[in-house]
């Protein structure tokens, strides 16, 4: 019989028997240990969680960390009774982490362990800089004001020709984006030269341009410390890496896409201090402050946010929870994916085979008070929300409509009962963000005879519906003064710094109540919404206008200031 027959056969037979030790593994897991089940070989294993224990030690006694988020660490075992594995699930635990044990076969385990081999070069290479120093981000940090000192950095490095080129590199570029208060860093390689962009409130701006050769070594050292495979070049990918800076986690979102002259690589930067913002300083006017504050604070009621997407949603939910937040109330977020974490808040991550469905139906057996789901896809999804509304939870959640008075009809689109609803719907929120005028270079502008018409409209329509203008001290007669910024270095000269949100809402108040059983139309839902008293977005975008608090081109960039 020829050798390959054989060759094919043991291949076979051993196929066999490594399904026989997953399935096994997954059944002791269920049924024996009550764990989650782990196959190593379809799970992204982390080179940062297995620094968490050494080779010959993880070997030892069978165990593999595999993931970290956060101060999470996701841990496979082979024996969860074993003495030697709880000593380290404890000692883990000792240390500050919130361990999760999973059941995994050894064959699983082995696959993990060879991923040792990845985290030996990184360690030979440490001298190198494939590790990002948080003492060195710090110290950059100090010498890093504007966008010109970052590309000042860079030429330097580029131009000494030393050893540790690259680690530097990619440290002067986290440290800018981390100094300037960056959302996200873009690498992107075109034919003859590497561009480098950062995201600053909202939009990109080009910082410098590179030689292509050091793109390539940028490429794999990213890479390296996000988890992410050297040798997949055409598929995209995504990783995550840590930086602590001052005891504080800022967490890196890495993503990989293939592209004609190489990958594009997107890190965005999550750092915990841009969403801790309070409600009130959120650029909420007073009135529609007090609507959401009493709303938020009711026993259930479902609550939902509407915008495009980057428009802020995520930090307003996050703001509504911690506003809310006592130790006496139980409260779960499922999310997609989670960015930021929450202290006291059970916050679980949509994955293949976990969706908002089925985390919404997951987290309502666990007797919460409080639910936030990260967005509303479906229909089963928007029922279930509107049910858990009904019995006694509050609900937080996205839409994508584009204003908040299309809440109503995308969700009888979705086959949701305008009767239910009716009980269920108690705020309908709809935002964008806009840049902040800068302070320090801003200045009056003349005013032209078609904006002073438009505005004016805008002004009177607000006082004919009786809305809140006197708060700010305008009037439909008042003379109309509009500003703009030149810039300067304290705005990186893009005469905008920081970024305010503009809202409106609607409150499901009997005259809409009346009329949501008919099917309205969006027009008809903003005819009966303007006698709330609450400020439109139109109306909003002209108060900060008018407050000199932004520009009329930056409002009119994300709302249509003449749609009647």
């Amino acid at each position: 019989m020829p050798q390959d027959y054989d060759d094919k056969i043991d291949k076979k037979v051993e196929e066999y028997r490594e399904q026989e030790e997953e399935a096994l593994a997954s059944v002791l897991a269920n049924a024996r240990y009550n764990i989650p089940y782990v196959d190593l070989s379809a799970t992204a294993v982390q080179n940062e969680a297995l620094r968490l224990i050494t080779e010959e030690e993880a070997r030892r006694i069978s165990v593999a960390p595999f993931k970290i988020f956060g101060k999470e660490a996701h841990v496979a075992v082979l024996s969860p009774e074993d003495d030697n594995t709880k000593l380290y699930l404890d000692d883990l635990a000792r240390k500050g982490y919130k361990v999760i044990p999973y059941m995994a076969s050894h064959a699983s385990l082995e696959r993990a362990w060879a991923r040792y081999k990845e985290i030996s070069f990184a360690e030979e290479s440490r001298r190198g800089g494939l590790d990002v120093s948080s003492d060195t981000l710090l110290e950059l940090q100090k010498q890093i004001k504007t966008m010109g000192d970052v590309k000042t950095l860079v030429d330097q490095i580029t131009e000494s020709h030393e050893t540790h080129t690259t680690s530097h590199l990619l440290e002067v570029i986290l440290a800018g984006a981390i100094s300037l208060q960056c959302s996200d860093v873009h690498i992107e390689p075109e034919e003859k030269r590497m561009r480098v962009r950062y995201r600053l409130d909202g939009v990109l701006q080009d910082i410098l341009f590179l030689d292509p050769k050091f793109y390539h070594l940028l490429n794999s050292r990213i890479k390296l410390i996000a988890g992410l495979k050297l040798t997949i070049v055409t598929k995209a990918q995504d990783g995550r890496f840590s930086i602590f800076l001052n005891e504080e986690e800022i967490s890196m979102r890495t993503s990989t896409v293939p592209g004609e002259y190489g990958e594009s690589i997107v890190m965005r930067i999550l750092d915990p201090k841009s969403i801790q913002v309070d409600l009130a300083n959120m650029g909420i006017e007073p009135r529609l402050f007090t609507v959401i504050d009493a709303e938020i604070k009711k026993p259930n009621g479902l609550i939902l946010i509407t915008g495009p997407t980057g428009s802020g949603k995520t930090t307003t939910l996050y703001a509504f929870l911690r506003k809310i937040y006592s130790p006496e109330i139980k409260m779960i977020t499922i999310e997609d994916p989670v960015e930021y974490h929450l202290n006291g808040i059970t916050q679980t991550q949509v994955e293949p085979g976990y969706s908002f469905l089925e985390g919404l139906r997951a987290a309502l057996r666990q007797d919460p008070d409080v639910i936030m789901v990260g967005e509303i896809r479906d229909s089963e999804t928007a029922k279930i929300a509107v049910e858990s509304a009904l019995t006694g939870h509050i609900v937080f959640s996205t839409l994508h409509t584009n204003n908040a008075a299309g809440v109503i009809p995308r969700l009888i689109d979705l086959d949701v009962n305008p009767k239910i609803m009716v009980s269920a719907l108690s705020l309908s929120i709809a935002q964008r963000l806009v840049r902040k005028l800068c302070l320090k270079c801003k200045i009056e502008r003349a005013v032209l005879p078609e904006e002073e018409t438009l505005l004016r409209k805008l002004l009177k329509q607000a006082a004919d519906n009786k809305k809140n203008l006197e708060a700010y001290n305008l009037t439909p007669d008042m003379p109309i003064k509009l500003w703009s910024a030149p810039g300067c270095v304290e705005c990186n000269n893009t005469g905008f710094k920081g970024r305010m949100g503009l809202f409106e809402a609607i409150k499901t108040d009997e005259a809409i109540e009346k009329i949501i059983p008919s099917n309205p139309s969006e027009r008809e839902i903003k005819r009966v919404a303007n006698t709330q008293g609450i400020f439109n977005m139109q109306e909003d975008g002209v108060v900060k206008i008018l407050s000199g608090i932004t520009s009329i081109e930056e409002v009119q960039s994300v709302v249509d200031l003449t749609e009647e």
